[in-house]
């Protein structure tokens, strides 16, 4: 099979936006030294949601870590525990690479047994105001703190996980209980500290219904294709949630600068769904605001770390998605540890996996800044192009069959291979002209 890739380096699109920002940071225990692969690969932010992992998360970043007394009093500095959350944070800044600071909870995996944290505040205005402090704290300097203009905070993450409170980790209540507390919070947060911050939210499970439907009209036909009741009432409990939020949204005109969503499905899928939201935004009259696809991962399986097919469908995701109306991507996740979803680095090595350079290819279009344009005529093989006025870079991932690729440039490129036995390897081929086997992905630079 042949694949044609046309690229013109002198026709700008526009900005290349941050799509290869990350979940949970590289860190072990309280050794940072890792961080210095976030700087290595330009990635301009990390979100803070699960540090520590679903287990270990009880002394970073979350609101009972940093303010572990929900009755004593917000206004005194010795309420607040920020010891570790600032060894993260600073460790971070220092790398280059800026918090999405999600205000909430990790997430109780065994919470079918014993929940711990996962009730709704019991006052929603001492919890928005304990937010405040501890943005003061990152921002402003209170509490012997930090200037370091935090842009991005997120209000919780998947509260809409399951139907039945019982069964979702995150969420001990009502999808009204919720709305309450993101309409007295954000309002509040705004009022604080106006357009000096971004507040948003909701970490949405996703729109896991519309892969094959994006009509909303057809979306009760969608609720017959899948397998079990459970998973229908799942689907719907979703889409009520979302509605709920956007019409109070709405109806108070309550801020939301940025809307959060999740997706582990793969490249077609997320791009379908991106489309969707934008038409759901449309009808509330949100098309302004930015939307964040701040959990995926294609390839969350045990088996498939560190593998080609990880870095290709990370690479070609990328690729998709900045040619949708999306701001910003953070993969889940980048810690290192044993979890399916770490799919950066090895557990055992620390060392980076071959996804790790799908991350790092894309950083060099990322400081080069300018898209331009750029077309393949395979559907299987994805690609990106960019420009600083000098330099002009390109990845290619193929998530499909072998297929020799044709580049359509007069530019004499280098080329990096990157599979799992090539981490970014220079290689040396006729750039114009050659051969990428499935789950290959290939950076090129002029």
């Amino acid at each position: 099979m042949n694949t044609h890739i046309k690229v013109d380096f002198q026709r700008k699109i526009g900005k290349i936006k941050p799509m290869h920002c990350v979940g949970q940071p590289p860190f072990m225990g309280i050794d940072y030294s890792y961080m210095h692969y976030l700087k290595e690969a330009h990635i301009p932010y990390s979100r803070l949601h699960d540090v520590g992992g679903p287990y270990g998360g009880y002394i970073y970043v979350d609101i009972p870590n940093v303010f572990r007394d929900f009755d004593a009093d917000e206004n005194d500095p010795g309420s607040y525990d920020f010891a570790f959350t600032d060894l993260l944070i600073k460790s971070l800044h220092d790398n280059g690479c800026a918090p999405v600071y999600r205000l909430g909870i990790t997430v109780e995996c065994y919470a079918h047994i014993r929940r711990y944290r996962t009730d709704p505040p019991k006052d929603n205005e001492k919890w928005a105001r304990i937010c405040e402090h501890i943005i003061r704290h990152y921002n402003e300097g209170w509490a012997n703190g930090f200037e370091f203009g935090i842009q991005y905070w997120e209000i919780w993450n998947e509260p809409d996980g399951n139907i039945a409170p019982d069964d979702n980790g995150l969420w001990h209540g009502t999808k009204e209980q919720f709305y309450e507390l993101y309409k007295v919070s954000a309002t509040y947060l705004k009022k604080c500290f106006g357009d000096k911050i971004k507040i948003g939210g909701y970490g949405s499970c996703g729109f896991p219904w519309c892969d094959e439907l994006i009509d909303e009209k057809e979306l009760e036909a969608a609720y017959t294709t899948v397998k079990t009741i459970k998973w229908q009432k799942r689907i719907r409990y979703f889409i009520e949630f979302f509605n709920g939020f956007m019409d109070m949204i709405t109806k108070y005109n309550v801020p939301l600068d940025f809307f959060t969503f999740h997706s582990y499905s793969g490249v077609k899928s997320n791009v379908l769904r991106q489309e969707y939201l934008d038409s759901r935004l449309r009808e509330y009259g949100l098309s302004h605001i930015e939307t964040h696809l701040n959990e995926w991962n294609a390839n969350p399986y045990v088996e498939m770390r560190g593998k080609s097919i990880a870095a290709a469908n990370a690479a070609a995701m990328m690729c998709a998605m900045q040619n949708t109306s999306v701001y910003m991507m953070n993969y889940y996740d980048a810690r290192i540890g044993h979890s399916v979803y770490a799919g950066m680095f090895n557990p055992i090595t620390y060392k980076p996996f071959c996804t790790y350079y799908s991350f790092y290819a894309f950083g060099k279009l990322y400081t080069m800044g300018t898209q331009t344009w750029c077309s393949s005529d395979n559907d299987d093989v994805y690609a990106l192009s960019a420009t600083d006025g000098e330099k002009c870079g390109m990845l290619i991932a193929n998530i499909g069959k072998d297929t020799d690729i044709t580049v359509d440039s007069d530019k004499s490129f280098k080329a990096f291979l990157i599979d799992e036995d090539n981490h970014f390897v220079e290689v040396r081929i006729n750039t114009k002209d050659f051969e990428l086997k499935e789950n290959q992905t290939v950076y090129l630079e002029a």
